[in-house]
Formats: C-alpha cells, sequence, structure tokens
C-alpha cells in the first residue's frame, strides 16, 4: 500500500510540473497543440469546441474527429480523444460581405439555423492513475457573436484506490470585434467548483481562459491568449498560423507558464483534415500528437 502512495504522489506530482491534463480543462486537438495549447478563439475547427463550447457556432458542416497524444515520451501520459459536432438546421445561404484579406470560404460560411451539438470523449493516463472524460456542449451564431456551454463528466482512477466521478459545467463566448478580421473568445471551466475528493476539500481546478485571434492576411492568423487556474499563476500563450496554400498549414508557438515551444503542420486532403504538432521541455523533452478529422462535404439542404 505504501509503495501504491508513493507512485501516486509521483504521478501527480509530474502532472502538476508537466502541465498535462490534471484535472483541468485537458487537451483537444493538434492545431490547438501547435499553437501553444490557444483554445478560447479558435473556430471553424471540430476540436475548438471541446475547448470553448462557443466555436460550435461557426461549423457548418457535420464533423468527426479522432486524436492521440504522447507527453514527455512516457506511456503513462498517453491520451487518445475524439470529438463531434452536428449542426441543427441551416439558414438560408446569402451572400457575404467581401473583407479585404480574407477568403471567401471564410467570410460565406454559412451559420446553422439552430446551433451545433458537440460530442466528446477522451481517456488519460496509463495503468497506476488514468482520466476518462465525456462531454456535451452547444454552441450558437448570432450575427458576430457566438455564445456556448458544456457539460464534462470526469473519472478519476488510481489503481487500488479506486475512482471518483464529478460534473463539470462550462461556458464560453467569442465576439468578431472587426467582423472576420479580429476576434475576442473566453471560456470559464468548472464554474460549478466541482469537488473531487473530499480530503483537504480537493476541487477540480477553475480556469479562466480569455485571448484575441488577429486575421492579419488571408495567409496569416495571429493569436494570444491568457490562462488563469485561480490557484496558480497566469499562463501566457502567443500563436502563428501560417497558409502559404489552402491545404497547408505551418504553426508555432509558445507557453510562458510551462517555458515551452509548440509547432505543429496542417493538412487539407478532400475532406480530411490531419494535424501535427509537436511540443519541446528543456527538462522534460519532448511531446507529440495527432489528430485527423473529417468534414461532411455539403451541409443538409434546409
Amino acid at each position: 500500500m505504501l509503495k501504491i502512495y508513493l507512485l501516486s504522489g509521483l504521478c501527480i506530482g509530474l502532472l502538476a510540473t508537466a502541465h498535462a491534463q490534471g484535472n483541468g480543462p485537458g487537451l483537444w486537438g493538434a492545431r490547438s497543440a501547435g499553437l501553444g495549447h490557444i483554445g478560447s478563439v479558435l473556430e471553424n475547427d471540430g476540436w475548438a469546441g471541446a475547448a470553448n463550447a462557443a466555436a460550435l457556432g461557426s461549423l457548418a458542416r457535420p464533423t468527426v474527429g479522432v486524436g492521440a497524444e504522447n507527453r514527455y515520451l512516457l506511456p503513462a501520459l498517453n491520451t487518445v480523444s475524439l470529438a463531434a459536432a452536428l449542426p441543427i438546421g441551416y439558414r438560408a445561404g446569402q451572400p457575404a460581405t467581401p473583407v479585404v484579406g480574407v477568403s471567401a470560404a471564410v467570410a460565406a460560411a454559412e451559420a446553422p439555423r439552430y446551433g451545433v451539438v458537440g460530442f466528446t470523449a477522451q481517456r488519460f493516463g496509463g495503468k497506476l492513475y488514468s482520466e476518462q472524460r465525456l462531454g456535451l456542449g452547444y454552441g450558437y451564431q448570432l450575427g458576430t457573436v457566438r455564445v456556448g456551454a458544456r457539460v464534462e463528466v470526469l473519472q478519476t482512477s488510481f489503481e487500488g484506490l479506486g475512482s471518483r466521478r464529478v460534473v463539470a459545467a462550462s461556458l464560453g463566448g467569442q465576439a468578431d470585434i472587426i467582423p472576420r478580421k479580429l476576434t475576442f473568445g473566453a471560456t470559464l471551466y468548472n464554474l460549478n467548483q466541482a469537488r473531487l475528493y473530499e480530503y483537504q476539500d480537493e476541487r477540480l481546478p477553475t480556469v479562466l481562459r480569455a485571448g484575441l485571434a488577429w486575421r492579419a492576411s488571408e495567409k496569416v492568423l495571429l493569436l494570444a491568449e491568457t490562462e488563469k487556474d485561480v490557484e496558480q499563476d497566469a499562463d501566457f500563450k502567443a500563436g502563428l498560423e501560417y497558409r502559404p496554400v489552402p491545404v497547408l498549414a505551418v504553426r508555432a508557438g509558445l507557453s510562458s507558464l510551462m517555458q515551452q515551444l509548440t509547432g505543429g503542420v496542417g493538412l487539407k486532403a478532400g475532406q480530411f483534415q490531419v494535424d501535427y504538432a509537436a511540443a519541446w521541455h528543456e527538462a522534460l523533452g519532448l511531446s507529440q500528437q495527432l489528430s485527423v478529422a473529417y468534414v461532411w462535404a455539403k451541409p443538409p439542404q434546409p
């Protein structure tokens, strides 16, 4: 039993140091990972709805994706994920106002009539310690504003010590300050301050994220975000996404709290979107993530 407690303590300590799952909002999609794990302002991406439910409102087509991640080359820090999004109804297509430096695909995105429902599932960890997550979210777009809410069931399991389930609620919002050019986003994870263990009143982290996305040109997207856990220092992140051609994206990012550099690439092949990301931490080493999403070619007719 003593061995189990010692190993458990070592595992939790590594998670906290590595800023891995740690019972927080979780990590979703290689696009976000390549951009320094920015999540509050990404849109038009099925994985973005897992980080900010408001981003679901920007999805005009059904999407399903799978992903896998390994942190620091340790099998005990593996993550597998699933995300799906289903728009509900469509408004009649209206020509979008042209925007200088913005592609027609972005400017003319169709908005679902009754919003978008999203589902996520994720497993992190190994034999000693693991986390399982199931999430259900809803996002809605009204003009230049998107709002969303999400409920997530988190189960933590220690070998020999049993498991614990809690429910965390989240809210999110995005607003186009300059339509399709400058976007503000914010999320609040675990607003209900769910209690994980009664011992020392241990609760899930309550995490606030806020960021800006600036589409400098049709090919360049600049992002900045701050993330604050009420019990930790603030983490400042920055990311750059460059698309030399429409089917290819090159990404770079950084995180101040982790002192970690990230990078990645994205490739669009037909209806498939494949993203890869890598992160380097000076003390802990290499992390890698791969995610694949399929986007339906055409939305159903209203």
